[in-house]
């Protein structure tokens, strides 16, 4: 055989190759990437045909549905509109999808194999989605969309059962109508609304420095160490240099040697930045990444619309080994850290949950047309973050901070309530980040409201969060 016919073989070979490579990462290694991608619209045309799954609130509230359109096409309608708009998305052809429509869409089109769908189109029966039955609570997102809005400002709360991880609300405002969406002018308008951002979902996408909240986390880190105890004592004089720069307690107040349980209820600045400092930046980024910072949230909600909480220098996340990273302003909240509301409630479901940190997840189940449950969510444990007698301790010490420190706003009658209050200040002229986190042994919830002149953690968050618990319940 001569040396033309070889090489024109070979190259037929390497030929060959290349197309059975491509085609073969298109329709099996990256299929599901295919589908899911945002340009692909030969996937949202083909499930116009199904009848989307319906989806309700735990109380079969539905919170969305299909409707007929022409043909044998389907749309879709949101009947509690803003309510719910951000925790379960939209699905339109030309927009695609957001929420818990991206993230179950496979569930809500009835996905199956092609054997099932030929089988069940011999029987005569319609493509038909899967229903989505959630674990959100319509009484309380009520509850805490309209105290959010009575605040006069933009912020959001996240609730999580504190034993199975659900999510009971999810609420962000400014919200948006996800009806009649598809309408290109109004999307754009929407999405050219910077001032109000109502498509951003503050809940899981907005970090925000968590200012006091997160000395929670850095007594957990002190305590679960075994360097500190309840009752250890640190002085907390105002004017304590941290990396060298002094660092003022809130209203620039004095103490003297305080125990920790003190410092927490009365959240003392300087003892929680110097504990943050003796602890160290391994310490500190250990215990930050066992409560879920640093890392996207694993949750069934699409990642594109979930944020790592942690330090970010330029935007980028920056770990606490870095040297540019303050680690005791970092330990009482400031310090170029951001978290989203959704990280610091679950950081309150983890302590009350014995320190277990569960996957927060939205959807409970999935039923087919005819009753049965498809699939069942269950409580999934991501990680032990702290020891149970840790989690006692700090549980404790955050009692303290609702019965007679800086979170006396939640407390409820009847009910012991574990919380932290929080005030980032935004800058010298009094704007501040409010926050507050608690939880009771059923409920954990987390609260933000951004940028509020004068406003603090105990007089502003606290009473929206203990309305979100009234609601629930507790």
């Amino acid at each position: 055989m001569n040396k033309p016919v070889l090489r024109l073989y070979g190259l037929i070979v390497v030929l060959f190759g290349v197309l059975v490579a491509f085609t073969s990462r298109w329709t099996v290694f990256e299929a599901e990437a295919l589908r899911e991608n945002e340009l692909n619209r030969r996937q949202l045309l083909q499930e116009q045909k199904i009848r989307r799954g319906t989806i309700r609130a735990a109380d079969g509230t539905v919170l969305a549905r299909a409707v007929p359109l022409v043909g044998d096409t389907f749309g879709r309608r949101y009947p509690t509109r803003e309510l719910f708009a951000h925790a379960i998305g939209y699905s339109y052809t030309t927009l695609g999808r957001s929420g818990l429509e991206r993230s179950r869409n496979a569930e809500l089109t009835g996905e199956r194999t092609e054997l099932a769908s030929a089988f069940e189109s011999l029987l005569g029966r319609s493509d038909r989605g899967y229903d989505v039955r959630t674990t959100l609570n319509a009484e309380a997102q009520q509850a805490a969309v309209d105290a959010l809005r009575a605040s006069g400002h933009k912020g959001a709360l996240v609730a999580l059962d504190v034993e199975t991880g659900g999510v009971l609300v999810m609420a962000s405002d400014p919200s948006y109508d996800p009806n009649g969406l598809d309408d290109r002018r109004t999307f754009a308008q929407l999405n050219r609304d910077e001032a109000n951002a109502p498509l951003v979902n503050r809940a899981t996408q907005n970090g925000y420095p968590p200012g006091s909240t997160m000395k929670v986390v850095t007594a957990a880190a002190a305590l679960d160490s075994g360097r500190y105890q309840p009752d250890s004592r640190v002085n907390g004089v105002n004017g304590k240099p941290i990396s060298g720069v002094p660092l003022n307690n809130f209203g620039s107040r004095d103490f003297g040697d305080v125990d920790l349980t003190f410092a927490l209820t009365n959240s003392v600045n300087t003892v929680w930045a110097e504990v943050g400092e003796r602890l160290g930046r391994g310490t500190m980024q250990r215990y930050m990444e066992r409560f879920g910072f640093y890392a996207e949230p694993p949750m069934d909600y699409p990642d594109q619309q979930m944020s790592a909480s942690g330090v970010r220098k330029r935007g980028d996340l920056a770990p606490m080994t870095n040297d540019a990273v303050d680690v005791g302003r970092v330990a009482i909240g400031q310090g170029d850290l951001f978290a989203t509301p959704l990280q610091m409630a679950t950081v309150a479901q983890t302590i009350g949950n014995g320190g277990a940190r569960l996957e927060p997840h939205i959807m409970a189940k999935s039923v087919d047309a005819d009753g049965r449950t498809v699939e069942e969510v269950e409580a999934e444990k991501a990680e032990q973050v702290i020891s149970r007698q840790t989690a006692r301790d700090l549980t404790a010490m955050m009692k303290q901070v609702v019965r007679e420190g800086t979170g006396t706003a939640a407390a409820l009658e009847g009910v012991d309530v574990a919380g932290k209050t929080g005030t980032a200040e935004l800058n010298d002229s009094g704007l501040n980040q409010p926050w507050f986190m608690a939880f009771t042994p059923e409920v954990a919830v987390a609260v933000t409201l951004e940028r509020f002149q004068g406003g603090t953690g105990g007089v502003d968050a606290a009473p929206i969060a203990k309305r979100v618990l009234q609601a629930l319940g507790q």
